[in-house]
């Protein structure tokens, strides 16, 4: 009965709607006559007239020409959207009305643009999307009722990537399911291939066909109406297009993932120049926090052989990956597991070691991250494994070097601090004060080279088992490192000092000054994610009622979010080379959209963080 009270409550608000609050004008009659009226029906009061009713509208309704069809169709994604799991329509026949309806669009151009019919194929392939995504007997029902061929349609471009974004949502909810995964199989090569090519192509698409299109009379009104609900201007249209184009690109993503996880497909889905587009997949600081995107694939490809096998391959994947587990990112840990997995295989192992151990050394020492316990003893076991043989085998020195620093520090040292006493580490660690004082001293002094030396002795003094004063120590030395131009020692120093901290990735100083060392690097999204760490670190610390964040992080944030924003690229191209549909955004409308941006980036870290919604959030005027 609650049910039958929120559809009615709807379907209400939607009739009763006026012109210019819909974005599907149209015209309803006070006293309808049509026995076949959806709208009516659901009105029924006696359930056995109202269920043979819709039954009757889902039969009638892709054979009748009518006005408020895509009216209809707004009800239904409107009720599919808030009880998907109802089944009510599932069974009283709406997925083969939907797939009609889809496939008339496809068929019949002239009816497809008629009255508000461009409206439908969205819909339709929405409402099949929204009801198999949590049912597998609704799935059963929907590929039973032959939603495959007509979603495929959409998949394949038929009519825009609006109606794609739906389309790949859908079919990817069915290939989830055990039992009509093999449904959508039925296709393996098509869907996966076009799922290949939105992944990658479909940011330039939502910008060329979209975003980049500097007049809205160009733009596709049933584009713009779809995305905004008909409120808000371009800036509002333009955010929730980039909204879309991470989904369009994660959903694609998803659907693959299906594929992937039972193997199949491996030799399409793992082409070299794939994986690399999968690096530069992360969804923005705004869908970050959501999915592991790119990443995410390339993780399900390390746990089978041909990917693992591939993926050693691309010196590129790896660093990326190195890069990763050497960052702030929600993902820090997918990073870890690939490179884990890949060297834990002998026939991939020595193909990423000599990358990927000088990276992995600096996350040793590492003891939890999120839900995971002991991940540096886990990485310090797989890089020592088969210690003396490793060694015979590896020929670069800088490798060696590091696999016997992991030994002396795992093995060695806490074997010979093992027999220290409290009276010998508290001497030890009072001496390593004293000579940090030197360092700090000398740093002061200007004498940077002496300043690094000394902390570098105060580092070797100190017991492992004084964790706070070695994140000191080795962040101070990574200043040292960054004022004498070597940003990759004051990363690896910083990390370590991350990873010490308590929880990790918890120091402030070590996160703005890796955020700078990454800057340095031209590693945008890393440099992003440590700056957003250290606010978050500056707004919890703060006691005052109103929190300022610090100019040079705004500067830093500001530069970061315009790198990696998910059009940086596009928008670069454009600006040297215009066209008359596709052009840079400037003036005042390209400076709102970057404060918009900007605004939208602060919300995220306030709900991603746990921020205190009490609190004030107050920024230079002159920090944009």
């Amino acid at each position: 009965m609650d049910s039958l009270k929120k559809k009615e409550k709807i379907i209400h608000t939607i009739t009763t709607s006026s012109s210019n609050e819909s974005i599907i004008d149209i015209g309803t009659e006070q006293n309808c006559i049509n026995p076949s009226c959806f709208f009516c029906t659901m009105k029924e009061p006696d359930s056995m007239i109202r269920r043979a009713g819709l039954q009757n509208c889902f039969k009638e309704m892709p054979f009748r020409d009518s006005q408020a069809l895509a009216l209809v169709l707004s009800g239904l994604w409107n009720i599919a959207m808030t009880q998907p799991d109802d089944p009510e329509f599932p069974s009283l026949g709406v997925f083969h009305c939907m797939a009609s309806l889809i496939q008339k669009g496809i068929d019949n151009r002239s009816w497809l643009l008629k009255d508000q019919n461009i409206y439908i194929p969205y819909y339709a392939a929405h409402i099949i999307g929204s009801y198999t995504m949590n049912k597998v007997k609704f799935a059963e029902k929907a590929v039973q009722s032959g939603v495959i061929p007509p979603l495929m349609d959409l998949l394949r471009g038929k009519i825009s990537w609006v109606e794609q974004r739906v389309a790949v949502r859908a079919l990817g909810h069915l290939a989830s399911f055990e039992k009509t995964f093999d449904a959508v199989a039925m296709y393996e090569e098509d869907v996966v291939k076009s799922a290949m090519q939105l992944a990658s192509n479909c940011l330039e698409v939502v910008y060329s066909k979209f975003v980049g299109v500097r007049d809205a009379k160009e733009r596709l009104k049933y584009h713009s109406d779809l995305l905004t609900r008909g409120v808000g201007g371009l800036d509002t249209e333009n955010r929730k297009a980039e909204e879309w184009a991470c989904q369009l690109q994660r959903w694609s993503l998803n659907l693959l993932n299906c594929f992937a996880c039972k193997e199949r497909s491996l030799n399409l889905i793992c082409r070299q120049d794939f994986l690399r587009d999968l690096c530069e997949m992360w969804g923005g600081l705004v869908m970050n926090h959501v999915s592991p995107a790119g990443v995410g694939l390339i993780r399900i490809l390390c746990y089978s052989k041909h990917g693992r096998k591939s993926i050693a391959e691309s010196k590129e994947v790896v660093r990326s990956l190195c890069n990763l587990s050497r960052s702030s990112d929600d993902w820090q840990y997918i990073g870890i597991d690939c490179l884990l997995l890949l060297l834990k295989d002998q026939d991939t192992r020595f193909k990423v070691i000599e990358v990927s151990a000088l990276f992995l050394v600096d996350l040793v020492e590492l003891r939890s991250l999120g839900n995971r316990s002991n991940v540096g003893e886990a990485i310090a076991r797989v890089l020592l494994f088969d210690y003396r043989q490793s060694m015979l085998k590896l020929k670069n020195n800088e490798v060696q070097k590091v696999l016997q620093e992991i030994w002396d520090l795992k093995v060695e040292r806490r074997k010979r601090e093992k027999t220290m006493t409290e009276e010998m580490v508290e001497e030890r660690r009072v001496l390593a004060g004293l000579i940090k004082q030197q360092g700090n001293h000398m740093f002061w002094l200007g004498n940077i080279e002496e300043a690094s030396v000394k902390y570098t002795e105060a580092l070797d003094l100190c017991p492992l088992r004084l964790r706070k004063e070695r994140v000191a120590l080795h962040s101070d030395r990574a200043q040292c490192r960054l004022l004498l131009g070597n940003p990759d020692a004051a990363i690896s120093d910083l990390t370590r000092a991350l990873c010490l901290s308590t929880p990790a990735n918890s120091h402030s100083k070590s996160l703005w000054r890796r955020s700078q060392a990454f800057d340095i690097k031209r590693l945008a999204k890393e440099s992003l994610m440590d700056c957003v760490m250290f606010l978050n670190g500056c707004i919890k610390t703060e006691t005052a009622k109103g929190v300022r964040i610090p100019y040079h992080a705004a500067r830093m944030i500001s530069k970061q979010m315009e790198a990696t924003w998910l059009f940086a690229n596009l928008k670069s191209k454009t600006s040297s080379n215009r066209s008359s549909r596709v052009q840079e955004l400037d003036g005042d409308h390209s400076e709102n959209y970057e404060k918009q941006k900007y605004d939208e980036m602060m919300r995220i870290m306030i709900e991603k963080k746990g921020f205190s919604s009490s609190k004030r959030y107050e920024l230079s005027s002159h920090t944009l």
